[in-house]
C-alpha cells in the first residue's frame, strides 16, 4: 500500500525580523520548499489521504462530501484587517466559506467585531500566531505563548477554540509539532499561493490562483493587501465555472479530521 504522506526536504533558516511586517508576510508566500524548515524532513498529509483513512465514515450532515465533489479551500492569513468586512460581504453574497488564520496583535485586538462576524457567518477560525514571529527561532515557552494567546482571544470572542494553525512563513520543525500536539493544534500549509504580497494587480493575483488550482487545493491569500480582496470575486467565479466547490479546511478533510501535531497540505 502506498504511503499516505508526502515528504519534503527542509533546511534551517534564520529570520532577523521579530515582529509582523509586510516583508515577513511576503516571505511567507515564497516557494514552499524554501519556506518549510526544521531539523528533520517534514512529513505532510494531503486531504485525500485524511479522507481515505476515514473511508468507512459517513460525511457529516449538511456539509459537502469531498470524496465525491471537486473541493477547494480558500484560506486567508494575517487578518482581520480594514479589508475584511468587504471580503466577508463577498463571501456571504457568493455563499463561499473560508478558513481565516488570524493574527493576534494589532489584528484580533483591533477588529474583535470582525472575528465575531467571521464565526457567526460560518467561517473556520484558526491561528496565525500572536505576533508573526518565526516559530523555529523561538524557545519552547515562546512558541507556546505565540500559539496560546490568539486561541484564548478567539475563544473569548466566539466561544470556540481553534484546532488549526498556520506557522508564519510556513516554517515549522519537530519542536513546533510537539507543542502543537500539546495544545491540540494541527498545522495547515498551502498548495496554491498568489504571491499577493508582491503586487496590487488583482487580475494577476486571480490568474496566479487559477493557474495553480487543482482538486483538494488549499489557496493562500492575505486579506490585508490592497489587491487581494478585489481579486476574490473573479477567483470564485472562475473556479465555480470549472466545477469546484468551496469548503473550509475541516470540510476538505471530512469525514477524516486533522490530528494535533500533524501537518496538512
Amino acid at each position: 500500500m502506498p504511503s499516505l504522506t508526502k515528504k519534503f526536504p527542509t533546511r534551517k533558516t534564520k529570520n532577523s525580523g521579530a515582529g509582523f511586517r509586510a516583508a515577513a508576510l511576503g516571505a511567507a508566500a515564497t516557494a514552499l520548499t524554501l519556506a518549510l524548515t526544521g531539523c528533520t524532513q517534514l512529513e505532510t498529509t494531503a486531504p485525500s489521504a485524511v479522507r481515505a483513512q476515514a473511508a468507512g465514515a459517513p460525511a457529516p450532515f449538511g456539509t459537502v462530501d469531498c470524496r465525491k465533489a471537486k473541493c477547494i479551500a480558500l484560506t486567508f492569513d494575517a487578518g482581520p484587517s480594514e479589508h475584511s468586512a468587504r471580503l466577508l460581504d463577498i463571501l456571504k453574497r457568493e455563499q463561499v466559506p473560508a478558513t481565516f488564520f488570524l493574527l493576534g496583535k494589532r489584528h484580533i485586538e483591533k477588529y474583535p467585531e470582525l472575528v465575531r462576524r467571521m464565526a457567526d457567518e460560518g467561517h473556520e477560525l484558526a491561528s496565525h500566531t500572536w505576533t508573526h514571529r518565526n516559530l523555529t527561532d523561538l524557545s519552547p515557552e515562546e512558541i507556546r505563548e505565540e500559539l496560546r494567546r490568539p486561541n484564548e482571544e478567539i475563544r473569548r470572542l466566539t466561544g470556540r477554540t481553534p484546532t488549526l494553525m498556520r506557522p508564519p512563513q510556513g516554517r515549522t520543525d519537530d519542536t513546533v509539532h510537539k507543542i502543537c500536539r500539546e495544545l491540540g493544534l494541527a498545522e495547515v500549509l498551502w498548495s496554491v499561493t498568489a504571491k499577493d504580497y508582491k503586487t496590487n494587480d488583482s487580475a494577476l493575483i486571480t490568474q496566479r490562483v487559477l493557474d495553480q488550482s487543482s482538486r483538494d487545493g488549499i489557496i493562500l491569500l492575505h486579506d490585508l493587501y490592497d489587491g487581494t480582496v478585489p481579486a476574490v470575486p473573479g477567483i470564485i467565479k472562475a473556479l465555480k465555472e470549472r466545477g469546484y466547490v468551496f469548503v473550509t479546511v475541516p470540510q476538505l478533510l471530512a469525514p477524516g479530521k486533522a490530528e494535533p501535531g500533524k501537518v496538512y497540505r
